[in-house]
C-alpha cells in the first residue's frame, strides 16, 4: 500500500511550479489531490498530467477548483463549503500560493500592490487554514510554505531589498504557523512551516531577479534615461528576454511606443543596452546567491515537494508540530538588526523641531505612552502634533486631545496622512520625526476563530497602516522621491513604529505571546528591508526604526526606555546603527 493511499491533499497555487510538483508527489504516493488557482488553463493541464500518474490499483482522484484566488474570501468559502457538502475530509492542507509582489524600493511600491501581496501570502494562508477546519479531522496537517529569507536565526533579521511586502508577509507567516499549532492543539491538528529557500522556477529567473536588476538600474541611472523612463520601459523590456537571447523586434516596438518625440532608432539602441545590462546584473545576483550555498545549487521543485510529504508523515509531524523548518541552505552574512536597549546619547534639544505622532491606540496605556513621549518633546523645546485614528476609542481620543494639538483622521488613507503631514509642516515647521503607535493587540480569543473582517482589522492595524504612515512619511521627507530616487541622497528624516506590546502578567499564555508575534513577525523584516534600501541603495540619512515594548516574561513595559530610544533614533548616531528594531524592555 502506498504511503498516502486513501488520503486527500489540498494544495493552493497548484497549477504550475512548486504547487504542481507537490500535487504530483502526493499522486505518486497514492493520495487524491485537490488543486486550485486563479487560471483555469494551467489547472486543466496539470490535472491531465496528474491523472496520468495515478498508480494502478488506487482510487485516487484529481479535483479542480479554478478561478480561486486565496485572497478572495468568497471563493475560498465556496470551495470549502462545496467540499463539506460532498462529505470530503481533507487530510493535508498545503499553503503554497504566492506571488512575487512589487519588486521595487518601498518608497516606490504602490500601496495597493503592497496590500495585495499581504492579502495573498498572509491572509490567503490564514483564511485558507481557518476554512480548512470545516473539512479536517484529528490528525490533519497544515503545512505552510514560506521563506527564511527574512530570518537567519531567531530575532536576527535578513533584509531582502526591493521586497518589503514579501518580507513582511513571510515573516508573519512563519509566526502564524507557530501560533496555529498552539491554537489547534485541542483539535489535534498539526501546523508546520517550511522555508525551502531559492528554488529553480520561472518566477525567480524571469521575474524576481530581472525586476531586481531593473530596479537597481532605475535607482542608479542608465545613460540619459531618467528613473521614470527606466520604470516605464522595464516591464515591456523584461518581456523581451528569451531563453536564447533577446527579442530585438520587441525592443524596437517598445521604443516606438515610448519614444514621445525621441529618435526611435537611438532609443532602441539604448533600450537594448539597458536590457543587456539588466540581464547581466540579474545573472550576477543569481550567481552571488548560489555561491552562498554549499553545493551552489538551488533546490529542485521535486525536492521541495519531497520535503513537504515528509512533513506530512505522522511521526515526523508530531515531532515538528509548531516548528519553522529552516530548509533554506543559503548562508547569508547578516548584521544583528535586532537590539535591546538603544545606545545612550546626550539629551536631545527639540527646539525648532516638530514631532508628529500617528496613533491607533487600543487602551489607556497606549494613550499614556503618547503622553509620556509627546510631553518629553515639548519639555525639551519641540512642538507636537497628534494624528489620531478615527478607530481609536472615543475616551482615548479625548484623553490625548485634551493635552496636545490633535487631529482625527483615517490613518488607512494615504491621502489623508499626506495632507495632514504637509499641513503640520506649514503651521508648525519642519517635521523631525513621525512616530506611529500601533496600540496593543486587542483580546481576540483565538486568531483561528476570528471572522474574516476581524482578521483584516488586525492586518490593517499592525501591518498595512504602519506601512501607509511610513510611506507617506518618506514622501514627506523626500517629496517626489518615489519617482526620482536620486532625491534621497543625503536626505534626512526619522520614522519610528512602536508596538505591538507583548502581553503583560505572570499568567500570560503561550497562545497570547504567539498571537502578538504574528504581527511583530511582519514588522521586523519590513523594517530591516526598508532601512537597507534607504541606506545602501538610496544613500539617504532617512531611517525607519521599530520599538517592541514588553518582555517574554510578561513584565510591565517602561515608557522611559522608549523615551531613551526616541532620543537616540533622532540623533546623528542612529544613521550608522546596524540595529533597527529594539526590544527595549528585554535584557537578553
Amino acid at each position: 500500500m502506498l504511503k498516502f493511499q486513501n488520503k486527500i491533499a489540498l494544495v493552493t497555487g497548484s497549477g504550475t511550479g512548486i504547487g504542481k510538483a507537490i500535487a504530483t508527489k502526493f499522486i505518486e504516493n497514492g493520495a487524491s489531490v485537490i488543486i486550485l488557482g486563479r487560471r483555469e488553463g494551467p489547472l486543466k493541464e496539470a490535472a491531465t498530467e496528474l491523472e496520468g500518474k495515478i498508480p494502478q490499483g488506487t482510487n485516487a482522484t484529481v479535483r479542480i477548483f479554478a478561478g480561486v484566488d486565496v485572497a478572495d474570501e468568497t471563493a475560498m468559502n465556496n470551495m470549502f463549503d462545496a467540499l463539506k457538502n460532498d462529505n470530503i475530509t481533507v487530510d493535508y492542507i498545503i499553503n503554497n500560493a504566492g506571488v512575487s509582489g512589487p519588486v521595487t524600493c518601498f518608497a516606490n511600491s504602490p500601496l495597493d500592490e503592497f496590500k495585495s501581496t499581504i492579502g495573498i501570502h498572509l491572509t490567503g494562508t490564514f483564511w485558507g487554514s481557518v476554512q480548512a477546519l470545516k473539512v479536517m479531522k484529528e490528525g490533519g496537517k497544515i503545512i505552510t510554505i514560506s521563506t527564511f529569507f527574512t530570518e537567519e536565526r531567531p530575532l536576527e533579521q535578513r533584509p531582502y531589498r526591493f521586497r518589503s511586502p514579501y518580507t513582511a508577509s513571510q515573516g508573519a507567516k512563519n509566526r502564524l504557523a507557530e501560533c496555529m499549532s498552539w491554537e489547534l492543539t485541542e483539535k489535534k491538528i498539526i501546523s508546520i512551516a517550511t522555508n525551502p529557500g531559492p528554488v529553480h522556477s520561472d518566477r525567480i529567473y524571469k521575474t524576481v531577479y530581472p525586476k531586481a536588476a531593473s530596479e537597481f538600474m532605475r535607482v542608479s541611472g542608465f545613460e540619459d534615461l531618467t528613473p521614470v523612463q527606466v520604470e516605464e520601459a522595464k516591464d515591456d523590456l523584461l518581456e523581451c528576454i528569451l531563453a536564447d537571447g533577446i527579442d530585438k523586434e520587441g525592443i524596437a516596438k517598445t521604443a516606438e511606443k515610448l519614444a514621445n518625440g525621441r529618435d526611435v532608432a537611438k532609443l532602441t539602441e539604448v533600450y537594448t543596452r539597458l536590457l543587456e545590462q539588466i540581464q547581466k546584473l540579474a545573472g550576477k545576483i543569481q550567481n552571488n546567491t548560489s555561491h552562498m550555498i554549499a553545493d551552489q545549487e538551488f533546490l529542485k521543485q521535486a525536492q521541495v515537494a519531497e520535503s513537504v510529504l515528509n512533513l506530512c508523515d505522522d511521526k515526523i509531524a508530531e515531532i515538528l508540530n509548531g516548528k519553522v523548518i529552516p530548509g533554506d541552505r543559503v548562508f547569508y552574512p547578516v548584521k544583528p538588526h535586532i537590539g535591546t536597549a538603544t545606545p545612550g546619547v546626550h539629551q536631545q534639544d527639540f527646539t525648532g523641531k516638530t514631532v508628529a505622532f500617528t496613533v491607533d491606540a487600543t487602551d489607556k496605556a497606549d494613550a499614556e505612552r503618547v503622553e509620556v513621549l509627546a510631553s518629553h518633546v515639548e519639555k525639551n523645546g519641540g512642538k507636537v502634533v497628534c494624528f489620531i485614528s478615527q478607530s481609536t476609542p472615543t475616551e482615548l481620543q479625548e484623553y490625548i486631545s485634551g493635552k496636545f494639538h490633535t487631529h482625527f483622521l483615517d490613518l488607512k488613507n494615504p491621502e489623508d496622512v499626506q495632507r495632514w503631514l504637509n499641513t503640520a509642516k506649514t503651521k508648525l515647521g519642519d517635521i523631525l520625526a513621525v512616530v506611529h503607535i500601533t496600540g496593543k493587540l486587542p483580546e481576540v480569543g483565538n486568531l483561528t476563530e476570528l471572522t474574516r473582517a476581524g482578521w483584516e482589522e488586525l492586518i490593517a492595524k499592525f501591518i498595512t497602516t504602519p506601512a501607509t504612515v511610513a510611506q507617506r512619511a518618506l514622501e514627506h521627507f523626500v517629496p517626489g522621491g518615489d519617482k526620482d530616487p536620486r532625491l534621497y541622497k543625503d536626505a534626512t528624516g526619522r520614522i519610528m513604529i512602536i508596538g505591538p506590546d507583548l502581553p503583560i502578567g505572570r499568567k500570560t499564555t503561550g497562545i497570547q505571546r504567539a498571537q502578538v508575534e504574528v504581527f511583530r513577525g511582519a514588522l521586523r523584516p519590513f523594517t530591516t528591508t526598508v532601512n537597507q534600501e534607504l541606506s545602501d541603495v538610496l544613500k539617504s540619512k532617512v531611517r525607519m526604526f521599530t520599538i517592541f515594548p514588553g518582555t517574554v516574561t510578561g513584565a510591565e513595559p517602561n515608557n522611559e526606555k522608549i523615551v531613551d530610544a526616541l532620543n537616540f533614533l533622532v540623533s546623528d548616531s542612529a544613521v550608522s546603527s546596524a540595529e533597527v528594531t529594539f526590544c527595549v524592555d528585554e535584557s537578553r
